[in-house]
C-alpha cells in the first residue's frame, strides 16, 4: 500500500509542477568591518570595533496561474557570539523574513498579503535597507493594480505585539512596540505613471502611532498619533543624462503627540555617463529640522527608506539617530569608473551642514569621502569600502564629543562577499 502512495504522492507533485512554477535560492553575506568613528564621533580613549557578521538567507516561491506564494527565511548571525557547544543561539535573530501570498484578481488588479518588503522609486520613503543585515520588512495587505505603464499600490497594516489570541478581549488594541517609527497603524496610496524618458510617483501615507499616560501598573493606552507623509519622486532619463528629483513634505503628530509643523525634504541629483566606462554625478538634499518651538517641531524624517544609501555611508544621520535635530543640507558629488568588465569604483564627496543652527549658531557638520570597490565573480560578489569623515567644529557639538577628546581619524572600512545560490527552478525544465 505505501508504495501506491508513494506513486500517488509523486503523481501529484508533478502534475502540479507542470502547471506551476517552484524556486528555492539563498543568501550568504558575510561581511567585515572596521569602525573607527561609524555613525558618531569615536573618542580618542575608546577602542575602534571591529567584528563579522553574516546574513543567511533561504528564499522559496511557489507561482500558480491565480497566485504567487513566497517565504523567506533567515539568520543574521556574528561570528563569535555563542559560547562552544551552546544549546540555543542567544541571539535569537533567526526569523521569517517573508511570507506572503499575492492573489491575482484580474484585469491589472491583485492583492498581496503577509509579511514583505515596500521598496519604492529610489527607497527615500520605503524600501528594503539591504545594507543593514537584518533589512527591512512590514505586515500588511496591498491592493494592487497594474496597467501598461500605470501601477497603484494601496497599502494597510495594524499592528499587535502579543501572541495569544485568546487574549484579544483582555488586552484589547493597545500596541507597546515603540522606537524606530514602529507603527500601530498604517494606510498609503502609492500611485506612478512611465512615459518614454520621464516617470513620476506619488505617495500618501498616513503612520499612527500608539500613545499612553502614566506609568507600571497605572500605564493605559490613550490614543493615536497620525503623522501624514505626502509627496513626489520625478525621474528623467535620455541618453547619457538622468536626473531625479524627491519632494516631501510632514505634518500631523510623532508619537507622545509632538505637533509636526512644516517638515520637508527636497532632494535633486544629476548625473551624466561620459563614456560606458566613466559617469558622474551632482545633487543635493534639504531636509528640514527641529524650529525649536514648545510642543512641537519642523524636522522631517524619512522613515522607512534605504537611508544607509543617502547623506553618506558612515551613517551619521537618520539610521537610527537625527530624528528630531538641526536637519540636514547635504551637498555631494559622485564619480563612477568600469575599470572592467566585472569590477567598478565608485568615489563620492558630501559636505554636511545642519538646516538649523545649533545652541552655538554653528551650521557646518563637515565633509565625508566615500570609497566603494566592487567586483563580480562567477557566482559571487566582493565590495570592499572606505570611508572617512573630516569633522568641523558643528559635528563635535551636535554628536557631543569635543575636538580636543575626539580621536585623529574617523574613519570606517569593510570587506563583504555575496553569494546568491540558485538551487531549484522548475521552469527551466517547462
Amino acid at each position: 500500500m505505501k508504495k501506491y502512495y508513494l506513486l500517488i504522492v509523486f503523481a501529484l507533485v508533478s502534475i502540479n509542477l507542470t502547471f506551476a512554477q517552484f524556486t528555492l535560492d539563498g543568501q550568504f553575506k558575510p561581511r567585515t568591518e572596521y569602525r573607527n568613528g561609524f555613525g558618531s564621533i569615536i573618542p580618542d580613549a575608546a577602542d575602534p570595533g571591529y567584528a563579522i557578521s553574516t546574513r543567511l538567507r533561504l528564499n522559496t516561491g511557489y507561482t500558480f496561474d491565480s497566485y504567487q506564494f513566497y517565504v523567506s527565511l533567515q539568520d543574521v548571525m556574528v561570528w563569535g557570539e555563542n559560547r562552544q557547544i551552546l544549546p540555543d543561539d542567544q541571539n535569537d535573530s533567526f526569523a521569517v523574513f517573508e511570507a506572503w501570498a499575492n492573489i491575482n484578481l484580474g484585469k491589472g488588479w491583485s492583492t498581496k498579503l503577509g509579511r514583505q518588503v515596500l521598496s519604492y522609486d529610489d527607497q527615500r520613503i520605503f524600501g528594503g535597507l539591504d545594507w543593514a543585515q537584518q533589512a527591512r520588512n512590514h505586515d500588511a495587505g496591498l491592493l494592487k493594480y497594474s496597467k501598461d505603464r500605470f501601477m497603484m499600490d494601496i497599502g494597510l497594516a495594524f499592528s499587535q505585539d502579543f501572541d495569544n489570541p485568546t487574549g484579544f478581549q483582555s488586552v484589547g488594541t493597545a500596541f507597546n512596540t515603540s522606537g524606530f517609527f514602529t507603527y500601530k497603524t498604517m494606510q498609503y496610496a502609492y500611485l506612478k505613471q512611465k512615459w518614454d524618458s520621464f516617470s513620476g510617483s506619488l505617495l500618501l501615507l498616513n503612520n499612527g502611532f500608539q500613545n499612553f499616560t502614566g506609568e507600571g501598573e497605572e500605564r493605559a493606552a490613550d490614543g493615536v498619533s497620525n503623522l501624514q507623509t505626502l509627496g513626489t519622486h520625478l525621474n528623467y532619463k535620455k541618453g547619457s543624462f538622468g536626473a531625479s528629483l524627491n519632494a516631501f513634505i510632514q505634518t500631523g503628530e510623532r508619537q507622545g503627540e509632538l505637533s509636526v509643523e512644516g517638515a520637508y525634504l527636497l532632494g535633486l541629483d544629476l548625473n551624466y555617463k561620459v563614456t560606458s566606462k566613466v559617469g558622474f554625478g551632482v545633487g543635493m538634499e534639504v531636509i528640514s529640522g527641529n524650529d525649536g518651538e514648545a510642543g512641537e517641531t519642523g524636522a522631517f524624517f524619512p522613515l522607512y527608506g534605504t537611508n544607509h544609501k543617502f547623506n553618506g555611508f558612515m551613517d551619521y544621520f537618520y539610521v537610527g539617530n537625527h530624528a528630531n535635530s538641526i536637519g540636514l543640507f547635504d551637498i555631494h558629488a559622485s564619480a563612477k569608473f568600469q575599470l572592467g568588465e566585472t569590477s567598478s569604483l565608485l568615489v563620492k564627496v558630501l559636505n554636511f551642514s545642519g538646516e538649523q543652527e545649533l545652541p552655538s549658531g554653528e551650521k557646518s557638520l563637515g565633509t565625508e569621502v566615500d570609497l566603494v570597490f566592487s567586483k563580480k565573480f562567477k557566482g559571487y560578489g566582493l565590495a570592499i569600502g572606505y570611508s572617512q569623515m573630516f569633522a568641523s567644529d558643528g559635528m563635535y557639538e551636535l554628536k557631543g564629543v569635543t575636538e580636543e577628546a575626539a580621536a585623529d581619524s574617523q574613519n570606517w572600512a569593510w570587506v563583504q562577499l555575496t553569494f546568491k545560490p540558485k538551487f531549484l527552478n522548475t521552469a527551466k525544465n517547462d
